[in-house]
């Protein structure tokens, strides 16, 4: 296990999840949110983001937590090992929310520089239909890589804890 995506709805567990994983595998951990988002939620073009994610694939392990998914076959491809967080919907709803409160006004640690915790209405819509808008095209696209790929997909934060235990 040298090259791991995590991938996931927003409120999953990926970021924590990420870094637990860098501890115990001593491995090096790229948030893409922290990338990818400049100060005051400003974006970073698709051609920058492509071309950062194509130099850290290249290195010779690295953890790499978001989903991006137009990108995303760019890790995908170059991993060893994938791990879905495929978690309830209402417990990543629930998750965001107390980040919400926990951070308020302030940077979360796998967050970009400047962009500080706020209520999205659209981003709890998306974690809201992930289930039924992104989970099928990730889980046929984790089926067609199982063979050469370790795929892990995690259902619960109760199998997620038991997993990290097991490492």
């Amino acid at each position: 296990m040298n090259k791991v995506v995590l991938i996931g709805s927003g409120g999953s567990g990926k970021s924590t999840l990420a870094r637990q994983l860098g501890e115990k595998l001593k491995i090096e951990v790229f948030h893409l949110d922290a990338l990818f988002w400049q100060p005051n939620w400003v974006g970073v073009p698709k051609n920058e983001q492509i071309q950062v994610q194509a130099a850290l694939v290249k290195k010779e392990n690295w953890i790499i937590d978001g989903n991006y998914g137009a990108t995303m076959d760019i890790r995908l491809n170059a991993a060893d090992t994938i791990i879905f967080l495929d978690i309830s919907k209402w417990i990543c709803m629930f998750r965001v929310f107390k980040r919400i409160i926990k951070y308020r006004n302030q940077t979360r640690p796998d967050m970009g520089e400047g962009c500080e915790e706020k209520f999205s209405f659209e981003f709890f819509k998306w974690i809201w239909k992930y289930p039924q808008t992104k989970r099928p095209g990730i889980l046929k696209k984790l089926e067609s890589l199982s063979a050469e790929k370790n795929v892990i997909i995690l259902r619960s934060p109760k199998q997620v804890k038991s997993y990290i235990v097991r490492l």
